[in-house]
């Protein structure tokens, strides 16, 4: 084939989404660098399946369309390390493509080449042995092959396949991490993967079957403290990304902050994520966050290889969570957690890929917001069709029931018996969320609310306007407590990202002295946007 048209370039590269799936599992048992957390597959594949939502919505009759959703939808979409990084080859090799008419061999060649450079640009201290050694040498070979005359996207490249494959298999000896495990770099065979699926498509090969995974290497490593992997998504950004760069290098390593669109993606591996978060967030519009506990991750890696080795316990469970103290919660009751909420809606395929990644053959959902759920039935129908797997959606609406269903869950019991606890058990279960409002209103009960304003919810429905966060928190509960049928017990509070660990005791001090007949359990990692998220159990 001598050249590729828009809408088969668009075809090509969701199948290669498809093919990097099946590798998924295999990836992530090979992930020790920058951390032994074991996601690298998981990230990579979001980040790809973000640019087919993009293509999905996009007229790919038209190469610079098909450009933009390659740069945007991996961008907006770019998890974790090598997601960021991968968003960069991508967005290199958009830019390379975004004014031809249709892909040449040629071209092909040189926009691996900008994809590779980019790659280098936007990591602040490249590291050979890494995605970034693979993606330079699959450039090179390309480059090198169009040299020698070869007219054909098939043998533009294989070529660079072949030589992306030496260098992957020489990552060991350029990073002492990866010789000491075993392995060669997840990153880079996850890359690896990605063009043999473009390759797949233009040969028309049939998807393969799923390797096997006899062994994860994060085995090798002891449990230690890796702290928190801490993404954000700006927009409106008024500032250069290097401002941006400078600012959040104190806070950690694995620094990586790129832009495209108008929006700024920021990754860092750090101690501080709620600190982070507040430095960078005056920049401009905060649009996404995720903080994800590595220490953690690596935990039920290992957790997960143990089990392996006898029958898995009868039920898994998938919890959506915004905010990194929520997810930890989730964690801590035994949840695969699903990073969104209000305003940052998980795809199906983020809940897909949390079902799928549990050994459990039956696994109950707990979507937490009533935006989440028809995502959540239609992830539950796919892993029953694809992966056979019996799967309940139990239909939470607000994290406060998400949480009381949670407490309940038992791994060891099957889900018939524990879907009618849980349920109960969520029933019991009142949320209070303080807030601002989004814009002016009028709301039946309250009266006038201007944008900005301090709201009260309860159980997601607005109840109360306050001068101050504290104010309306106080008064939600007051709200509840005056119910004399009701039998309230344990509060337990999340708090947003602008509270600091001084303000938290505060807090926890006033609430002991004005509600004594509650026992209180305070935590940072609230959601983005929020001042408080509290459950009343």
């Amino acid at each position: 084939m001598t050249e590729l048209a828009p809408e088969k370039l668009a075809e090509a590269l969701r199948y290669a989404t498809d093919w990097f799936g099946v590798y998924v599992e295999e990836t992530n048992a090979l992930n020790v660098y920058p951390v032994p957390d074991g996601d690298t597959g998981t990230n990579m594949h979001l980040t790809l399946q973000s640019v087919r939502r993009e293509l999905d919505v996009t007229d790919t009759a038209k190469m610079a369309e098909v450009a933009r959703a390659l740069a945007y939808g991996s961008l907006l979409g770019a998890r974790g390390n090598s997601g960021v990084i991968l968003s960069q080859i991508l967005k290199g090799f958009a830019e390379a493509i975004k004014g031809a008419r249709v892909l040449s061999p040629k071209l092909l060649a040189e926009a691996l080449e900008q994809g590779a450079r980019e790659a280098y640009r936007a990591v602040m201290k490249p590291v050979e042995g890494t995605i970034l050694t693979v993606a330079r040498a699959a450039a090179e070979g390309a480059k090198q092959a169009v040299a020698l005359g070869v007219d054909t996207l098939e043998g533009v490249l294989s070529a660079a396949l072949e030589s992306a494959r030496e260098a992957l298999e020489k990552t060991p000896e350029l990073l002492p991490v990866l010789k000491t495990a075993g392995v060669v770099d997840a990153g880079g065979m996850g890359y690896v993967r990605f063009l043999e699926g473009i390759l797949g498509y233009l040969e028309k090969r049939p998807l393969p079957e799923p390797p096997k995974v006899e062994r994860y290497a994060q085995e090798a490593f002891e449990e230690e403290e890796y702290g928190y992997c801490t993404e954000f998504l700006m927009e409106d950004v008024g500032v250069p990304i290097e401002k941006i760069r400078e600012v959040v290098a104190p806070f950690g390593d694995s620094l990586l902050v790129v832009g495209a669109e108008g929006f700024v993606k920021g990754h860092i591996h750090t101690n501080d994520p709620d600190g982070l978060l507040a430095a960078v967030a005056r920049f401009g519009k905060m649009r996404r966050t995720k903080v994800e506990d590595m220490s953690e991750q690596h935990s039920e890696i290992l957790a997960m290889v143990g089990a392996a080795e006898e029958a898995p316990p009868p039920t898994g469970l998938v919890a959506v969570a915004p905010g990194w103290g929520l997810a930890k919660a989730f964690r801590g009751l035994g949840a695969r957690v699903v990073s969104g909420g209000q305003t940052q809606n998980p795809s199906v395929e983020d809940i897909l890929d949390a079902i799928r990644s549990l050994p459990n053959p039956e696994v109950v959902v707990l979507p937490n917001n009533k935006n989440v759920v028809m995502a959540a039935e239609r992830a539950a129908e796919l892993a029953r069709e694809k992966f056979q797997k019996r799967v309940h959606v139990l239909p939470t609406r607000t994290i406060g029931e998400g949480l009381a269903a949670a407490v309940v869950f038992d791994e060891n019991r099957p889900a018939e018996e524990l879907l009618p606890e849980m349920e109960e058990a969520a029933k019991g279960a009142r949320t209070l969320e303080v807030t601002r409002a989004s814009r002016d209103a009028q709301v039946e009960g309250v009266g006038a609310v201007a944008e900005g304003q301090v709201i009260g919810l309860l159980d997601g429905k607005l109840k109360l306007v306050a001068e101050t966060p504290e104010e309306a928190l106080f008064e939600l509960l007051r709200l509840l407590l005056a119910d004399e049928e009701a039998e309230y017990e344990v509060l337990t509070l999340f708090a947003g990202p602008e509270a600091t660990q001084a303000s938290l005791e505060a807090l926890e001090e006033k609430l002991g002295a004005y509600f004594p007949e509650l026992e209180l359990e305070l935590h940072p990692g609230g959601p983005e946007l929020y001042d408080y998220v509290a459950v009343l159990e």
